[in-house]
């Protein structure tokens, strides 16, 4: 009695800390200020009060560049992390309680090895969730990116110079990639440094080898005088066709996933119209 009794209290305390943790990570979470004073005035921030997620956060091997593009940071990575192996060790641990309360006798290893896995399971959804959106941003990042280098083309051909041009062509358009962009070039105002140090800054942040390659270009217009209305429009047409292939392998991707399906409904139609033949042949 006094084992079930334990059982039972390691077990809704791991559910119940599970549940916890997920619906703390779920809810909206304030505005994080800390990296975007960070990215203004990297040197003026007195140090942060050290917590265990950001002592994690800075030791685990983090997928920084993927939770820049989504907009997330290394502590909440790390607080999915927990949550979902916090919910995937509840599971089996649960399970295992009610199996121990009503006498069906199952080994105490098999809940404990499937906490683990269903733990470890948890986590790397959470991780592999973290990379799929990474890689969906990335890929909307360039789409919206040929747009811009088209309308920095338009302002250079017009005669403005590259700092003017790239300034007037984030002006125009909106969404999450064109405020990164307003936001790389507002850091760059307040610096005072040229605006493609930071938009290559950027690039390397979010990983978008595009982005460095629009400001390597307009380092050249602003550094050597280049006339670069040519390139741009160059540069934007091959956007275009890199967006296209790869939409694409995408297409080609999913499509080749529903061979399967329809495959396998092909032989259930043939089994269910050969059956009665094959039921006749036999009883005959």
């Amino acid at each position: 009695m006094n084992e079930l009794f334990v059982l039972a209290v390691v077990g809704g305390g791991l559910a119940g800390g599970g549940l916890a943790v997920l619906c703390a990570a779920l809810l909206p979470a304030v505005p994080a200020l800390g990296p975007a004073l960070d990215r203004l005035y990297p040197t003026t921030r007195q140090p942060e009060r050290q917590t265990f997620v950001r002592w994690l956060s800075r030791n685990m091997q983090i997928p920084r560049q993927d939770l820049a593009i989504i907009g997330r940071t290394s502590e909440g990575y790390v607080v999915s992390l927990i949550a979902n192996g916090l919910a995937g060790l509840a599971i089996p641990a649960t399970l295992g309680v009610i199996s121990a309360m009503l006498g069906l006798g199952v080994p105490p290893t098999i809940p404990l090895g499937g906490a683990v896995l269903f733990a470890i399971a948890g986590m790397w959804l959470a991780h592999r969730n973290v990379l799929e959106k990474a890689r969906a941003a990335r890929a909307e990042f360039v789409r919206a990116l040929c747009t811009y280098v088209d309308l920095a083309a338009t302002q250079v051909r017009s005669g403005h110079g590259p700092m003017e041009s790239l300034e007037r062509a984030v002006g125009i358009c909106h969404g999450w990639v064109f405020d990164h962009l307003r936001a790389a070039l507002a850091r760059a105002r307040l610096r005072l440094t040229p605006p493609w140090d930071e938009l290559k800054r950027l690039s390397r942040e979010l990983n978008v080898v595009e982005l460095g390659d629009l400001a390597d270009i307009m380092r050249s217009a602003g550094t050597d005088g280049a006339q670069v209305y040519q390139t741009l429009r160059a540069r934007a047409d091959s956007l275009r066709d890199q967006v296209r292939i790869q939409e694409l392998e995408t297409a080609e991707l999913r499509t080749n996933k529903l061979d399967m399906p329809t495959a396998a409904l092909i032989l259930v139609l043939l089994g269910l119209m050969g059956y009665p033949f094959m039921a006749a042949l036999l009883a005959y």
